[in-house]
């Protein structure tokens, strides 16, 4: 292994085996450093019960689309280890486990970037950073104020119910993460209380096929930032929560309050094992119903343009309506020995050190390319489509870097002075 490099990839999760393959194609010389191993996130960082929340034909990394025989189905945590690992023995990529990257600079003299890593100091012409947008586990301050005998986890850190003590568990946050941690408990027959957030809902399947083939069908998936409404806004928007789980099916979460879930609005303090909620369940409720409904109208505009024969509807009808807003929790009263933190992610590039970020610490690029010449990221949500953080999207993001990788690709120097040593004389 040298010391020197074309490329460096920084994360070999599918983004940085992606770029990989893409790198690999062009024959350009490349290593990619991954702190852990390969689909360390999906393998680690999930719970048992874990599955896509998109269907298996999704999955569309370059060179190696889905190769199983459930294209609708969707591929449970094992499986997408599995599916990672697979990718990687189709083409061999020279990436190096178990190395960090403490940091990255450029040389204002050589115009090489210079990596140190937990293996020796490394510099190469250009940088991939290709770590996700997921890495520091977000816990707020009032966390400290719970009392000490209460175990605390967040999202990342859950694995099953069986892992938990007796008593209940209260999940904080409703995005995919929240929501389907906390259908895992409940179908566990564990008395969950769940602070409602923001985050809209979706359809799973509606008026014949998978919301996920209706919005492929519709062009929403080929919808890039500068077109989206929010533009970049969007990319820090709470996802929809849906499962993939048992086939596919929707989370709405008033069944759940039918069935003894306790439902509250957001959690705005904690105060001696007293918590405190926004009285805004009903509304948030109703905001994720609204979505969900903006969705099928959406799906019901295009059928009826298109003149599309698929089966009719009833329209949505709630199953159940809080008789009050609760605005506090007992935890001793409520025997909750159990929180997990279901909030989201930081972003952490601090040892990223160049000047591409903004005051949020997010790079700034144009489809992962910075104003750096060299330095790109990939991997993040909504890069430039919806599936630039997915398995979905990816190939279409790497490919368009690996395109301006080649493009301001040096061939080392060196090399080719010996190999024209005969001809240059002395």
């Amino acid at each position: 292994m040298g010391s020197h490099y074309s490329v460096i990839i920084v994360g070999g999760g599918q983004a940085g085996l992606s770029v990989s393959y893409c790198l690999g194609e062009r024959q350009i010389d490349h290593i990619i450093f991954e702190q852990h191993q390969i689909a360390h996130s999906w393998r680690n960082k999930r719970w048992d019960s874990f599955c896509l929340v998109t269907p298996n034909w999704q999955c569309q990394l370059p060179g190696f689309s889905y190769p199983g025989d459930a294209p609708n189905g969707f591929m449970q945590k094992d499986q997408i280890v599995d599916y990672i690992e697979a990718y990687a023995r189709s083409f061999n990529p020279p990436v190096r486990e178990g190395v960090s990257v403490q940091r990255v600079r450029k040389n204002p003299i050589s115009d090489v970037f210079e990596v140190s890593t937990s293996i020796g100091e490394f510099s190469a012409d250009q940088i991939v950073v290709a770590t996700g947008g997921y890495h520091q586990p977000r816990i707020p301050s009032m966390a400290q104020r719970l009392p000490a005998e209460i175990r605390q986890l967040h999202s990342s850190e859950y694995k099953n119910p069986e892992s938990l003590a007796d008593g209940a568990v209260l999940v904080v946050g409703t995005g995919q993460s929240g929501c389907q941690i906390a259908e895992d408990l409940h179908l566990a027959a564990k008395q969950v209380h769940l602070c409602v957030g923001s985050a809209p809902r979706s359809p799973r399947q509606y008026r014949g096929k998978d919301v996920v083939d209706w919005l492929d069908q519709l062009g929403y998936y080929d919808l890039t930032i500068e077109d989206h409404p929010q533009k970049e806004q969007v990319r820090t928007k709470t996802n929809h929560y849906v499962t993939g789980r048992g086939g596919g099916r929707e989370i709405d979460l008033r069944h759940f309050a039918l069935e003894g879930m306790q439902l509250y609005g957001r959690l705005t303090d904690i105060r001696n094992a007293q918590l405190t909620f926004q009285p805004n369940l009903r509304e948030n409720l109703d905001q994720a119903d609204a979505v969900a409904e903006s969705i099928k109208g959406t799906i019901d505009a295009y059928i009826d343009q298109h003149q599309i024969e698929a089966p009719v509807e009833a329209p949505y009808c709630p199953v159940w309506e809080p008789a009050s807003e609760p605005t506090s929790l007992d935890l001793e009263a409520a025997h909750i020995s159990t929180v997990i933190w279901s909030i989201g992610y930081d972003m952490d590039y601090s040892w990223v050190e160049i000047p591409v970020f903004d005051g949020k610490g997010y790079p700034g690029h144009d489809r992962g390319v910075t104003r750096v010449k060299g330095l790109y990221f990939v991997g993040l949500p909504w890069l430039y489509t919806w599936g630039s953080g997915r398995f979905s999207g990816i190939a279409r993001d790497v490919r368009y870097l690996a395109d301006y990788v080649q493009a301001n690709h040096r061939v080392n120097v060196r090399s080719q002075l010996r190999f024209n040593e005969m001809a240059i004389g002395s």
